[in-house]
């Protein structure tokens, strides 16, 4: 992949400025129907990008201080799921609508009692004529109360090995005998929900591809999801990223401590191995390769770097940072900085600038848990990147019927 910048009057970037001079306050209906939310998505829904061309346009975007529409389970994961193994008739239904923002999305994979092993789910999906009946219950289920659908996947057949009898399902969040309760976390956010499935018929029609196809329909959205989860910002692509962090140093006069700034060249290292596996992979993507172990990798090394941003953070503010609502803000400590001015930051995710960084630090810990565990991530890097051996699983083979409360392990 090419790495140089392109040419300030590339055609493709007069294109995009053109577009924009046309529609200088887009919505998120025409930034869809121009292609530009998913570039790297076949026509019509993109523009079949290939990986420097997306690159462009969101520069130009970002130049116009345009924003896309946020609905990032919807478009990072929902679509290309429905774009793999969809029918005609739910593509056109669902793929405009989620990229132009109109339908928010939420993802229902997680069960209370399957821990890391998502193959053990244990909601149940019976048919029952044109309806799948389904009971059982979701976790950890981010945004849900602020979604019209999810992406769900659930056991149609108890009675064959775990991974081959799950379906995929779209799910509308208002069905009668589907009820959220909000999980409050220890931020004071209520960003995940619990969702119970009582009797919920759901039409066949929201079925996603074959059925028992759902696992490895689910591995597609959650290659995905390790993909964006590693992506702009450091807490899962929202809120500060280390070149922030790095901006507001420079602006306070360096750091003096020799202690922290080793530390904070170690995060700027790993910043750049994202930043330039992050363009590797995109590339991959774009030229029509599905993401594999790579994405495991990405994630991996992303979310302990979010970690290490925000315990950066809180190591330049010092004592002060033991304060509720504090961060590297306001009058910073002698030894970490010359001075203390404020930081140009993206004031539209928190009204108050101390606060990102107090959040993104309580926030932290879960970057390491969801969308894959660390030791699950580690596990897949050692099994199918370094092909090591794989663990012993017990339960292969057999059907999940006999393996219920047996311990399996991931397979």
């Amino acid at each position: 992949m090419d790495f140089e910048p392109v040419a300030h009057d590339d055609p493709r970037r007069v294109a995009i400025r053109d577009w924009l001079t046309a529609n200088p306050e887009p919505t998120g209906a025409q930034l869809a129907e121009a292609g530009y939310v998913a570039p790297h998505l076949p026509k019509p829904y993109g523009l079949a990008a290939d990986a420097m061309h997306q690159l462009i346009i969101d520069e130009e975007l970002k130049r116009a201080n345009v924003k896309l529409p946020e609905n990032q389970i919807g478009i990072g994961w929902a679509a290309p799921t429905i774009l793999d193994s969809g029918t005609p008739e739910q593509q056109e239904r669902y793929i405009p609508k989620i990229l132009s923002g109109e339908e928010t999305w939420c993802q229902m994979f997680s069960e209370p009692d399957a821990g890391s092993d998502l193959a053990n789910l244990s909601t149940r999906a019976v048919r029952d004529g044109d309806e799948y009946i389904v009971n059982g219950s979701k976790i950890w289920t981010s945004g849900g109360h602020n979604s019209q659908f999810g992406i769900l996947i659930a056991r149609t057949d108890p009675d064959v090995p775990k991974h081959r009898g799950v379906s995929y399902f779209i799910c509308p969040t208002d069905l009668p005998g589907l009820t959220m309760t909000p999980i409050i976390d220890m931020t004071t956010a209520h960003s995940f929900n619990q969702v119970f499935f009582d009797d919920v018929r759901l039409p066949v029609e929201n079925r996603i591809g074959e059925e028992g196809d759902g696992w490895r329909l689910a591995k597609v959205t959650l290659s995905n999801e390790r993909v964006q989860l590693s992506s702009g910002g450091a807490l899962w692509g929202s809120g500060p990223s280390l070149h922030h962090l790095l901006d507001l140093v420079k602006q306070n006069g360096g750091i003096t401590d020799p202690s922290l700034r080793q530390q904070l060249m170690h995060v700027y290292s790993e910043a750049e191995v994202l930043r330039l596996t992050r363009l590797r992979t995109l590339s991959a993507q774009l030229a029509g390769q599905a993401p594999g172990p790579e994405a495991s990798i990405q994630k991996l090394i992303a979310d302990e770097h979010g970690q290490h941003i925000m315990e950066m953070a809180k190591a330049i503010t010092g004592a002060h940072g033991m304060l509720a609502g504090s961060g590297p803000v306001g009058d910073l400590p002698d030894h970490a900085t010359g001075g203390a001015t404020e930081i140009n930051f993206d004031r539209d995710l928190f009204t108050d600038v101390d606060s990102v960084w107090h959040y993104g630090w309580l926030f932290s810990p879960a970057l390491t848990l969801g969308g894959g565990t660390f030791a699950i991530q580690r596990n897949i890097v050692a099994e199918h990147v370094l092909g090591l051996p794989r663990d012993i699983h017990p339960d292969k083979g057999k059907p999940w019927a006999q393996t219920v409360g047996a311990g399996a392990t991931e397979g």
